[in-house]
């Protein structure tokens, strides 16, 4: 019995090391708290409502002793602009990851559907010897291991068999790289990664703990090696006795490449996986492709990472690498709630235009948009910083003011389908609301937002942003309460 389980551990850990990819915060919140809007007890059978009911109707859900500490926010309109229900329309709230949908249509507007990001890579020298190759990052966070051994197959393609100097340029962007108003517990998560030029598999690496016997130390196992040589993993962690309650905790050590296990697992756990940051990560972009140079017999006498431009003008471009369009990186964005992509689309978006900082250049898209600058306060765009302030009528007005313009279908499909993909596919399941919904989800401690735009039974499209604050409640009773008030709005009509 023991070598089966041992055979099945094995298996899980090889899944686990090349089957999977990294799960986003506010999807595998989701996961763990509810499996479907029915196991939330939404009634999918309650009467109609005419519009002058919403209010008595969704205060006799936000008013439940339970909320009575938290604040609400709710504006809910017709495409066209009337009100069908405000509360505290025009108050801040911290939007969470509700602020991507700012971010998104600025970028969308501003570099449209189809743009994309371009890695040039420049050589000095003629095959088999180069004297240098420099690679140019210019943030394209969809940059994968696979795309370096493409690079790699290139090269081996035009018959080069040494370079001297292997230069990774991530001089693009300007520092700081991590953003300072995010809470530094957070720093050494993947939803908090650093963001830089060159990026490598969105900068994350995966840990896998593994129970042994009980009361040995839980085994550690990492999905990339050169990542693992940036950590120092101090591991306190024991494998518990059977069905023991799940009590792991890794916390990093402010400014330092640390990390504690501490805890334990029981015995007959399955593998406990953690996304992590990578420390370092332009240079773990060299290392790799060192790596997969070296086993395709392509020598480097020396690899550096600049961060200054530092052209030579003897270069010339050799080749270059193109990202997917805007249109399935803004989907990737708004979708699974990709921090890191967020925050890239912004800092590109101020290159394009010419200014200086990320958060100039949404609100400058936004201003042309139509949007009121004194309706938010931005200090990051991916909605990580609790600094962040919106009106729940300026994220209303982002969504109909997009369903207007000409990138209304890419905006529209960028966001999560209730009940089907991304951080709504676990909610509305087995309602009406399923498929009829499409949205963005935002999720902090204390914070849970749902935006987005609604077809009701009665066949009309309604726009609605419901954002609550200040909560002590788990994410799963603020979710059901957030989404009792979704059915409500899909069952209003005109009486």
């Amino acid at each position: 019995m023991k070598l089966v389980f041992e055979w099945l551990r094995f298996f899980s850990l090889l899944f686990l090391l090349f089957g999977s990819s990294t799960i986003n915060q506010e999807t595998l919140a989701q996961d763990k708290d509810f499996k479907s809007s029915v196991e939330n007890n939404i009634a999918d059978d309650a009467p109609r409502l005419c519009h002058q009911d919403l209010s008595t109707a969704i205060e006799n859900v936000i008013n439940r002793s339970e909320f009575r500490r938290s604040r609400w926010g709710i504006e809910v309109q017709t495409l066209d602009g009337e009100s069908l229900y405000s509360l505290n329309g025009d108050k801040f709230f911290t939007p969470a990851s509700s602020a991507k949908l700012l971010t998104t249509a600025a970028v969308l507007s501003a570099l449209g559907a189809d743009y994309r990001f371009r890695t040039p890579i420049y050589a000095v020298g003629h095959p088999p010897n180069l004297t240098s190759l420099r690679l140019k990052g210019q943030g394209d966070p969809t940059i994968s291991s696979q795309s370096l051994k493409h690079i790699v197959h290139q090269l081996q393609v035009l018959k080069i068999k040494r370079i001297e100097k292997l230069i990774i340029d991530d001089s693009y962007f300007e520092p700081p790289i991590i953003n300072p108003t995010w809470e530094w517990l957070d720093v050494h998560s993947y939803f908090a990664t650093a963001v830089n030029s060159t990026i490598l598999n969105q900068n994350t690496v995966t840990l896998i703990l593994l129970p042994q016997q009980i009361g040995q130390p839980v085994k550690f196992y990492w999905s990339d090696a050169i990542a693992a040589r940036q950590w120092q993993v101090i591991n306190e962690a024991i494998t518990g006795a059977l069905n023991i309650p799940y009590e792991i905790e890794i916390d990093g050590d402010l400014g330092k490449p640390t990390l504690q296990i501490r805890g334990k697992l029981a015995v007959n756990e399955p593998a406990d996986v953690w996304d992590l940051a990578i420390v370092d990560p332009d240079n773990y972009f060299l290392e790799s492709l060192r790596l997969y140079l070296a086993q395709s017999d392509i020598k480097v006498t020396q690899g550096i990472v600049i961060d200054k431009p530092n052209r030579n003008k003897l270069e010339t471009e050799l080749m270059a690498i193109a990202s997917p369009p805007m249109q399935q990186i803004i989907a990737k964005t708004n979708q699974e709630s990709n921090n890191l992509f967020a925050e890239v689309l912004a800092r590109v978006l101020a290159k394009e235009l010419n200014v200086k900082t990320p958060i100039e250049a949404i609100n400058k898209s936004l201003n042309n948009l139509g949007i009121n600058s004194e309706d938010y306060v931005l200090l990051d765009a991916s909605g990580l910083s609790r600094q962040n302030l919106v009106t729940p009528k300026a994220l209303v007005t982002v969504l109909r003011l997009m369903s207007r313009s000409k990138d209304n279908q890419t905006f529209r499909r960028s966001l999560a389908i209730a009940g089907v993909n991304g951080t709504l596919k676990n909610r509305f399941i087995d309602t009406a609301i399923k498929n009829n919904l499409i949205g963005k989800t935002g999720t902090l401690t204390g914070v849970d937002t749902l935006s987005g735009y609604l077809t009701t039974s009665e066949g009309k499209t309604i726009v609605f942003s419901i954002l609550l604050n200040n909560s002590e409640q788990s994410s799963q009773k603020i979710r059901q309460a957030i989404d009792r008030v979704t059915v409500i709005l899909d069952r209003a009509s005109k009486c």
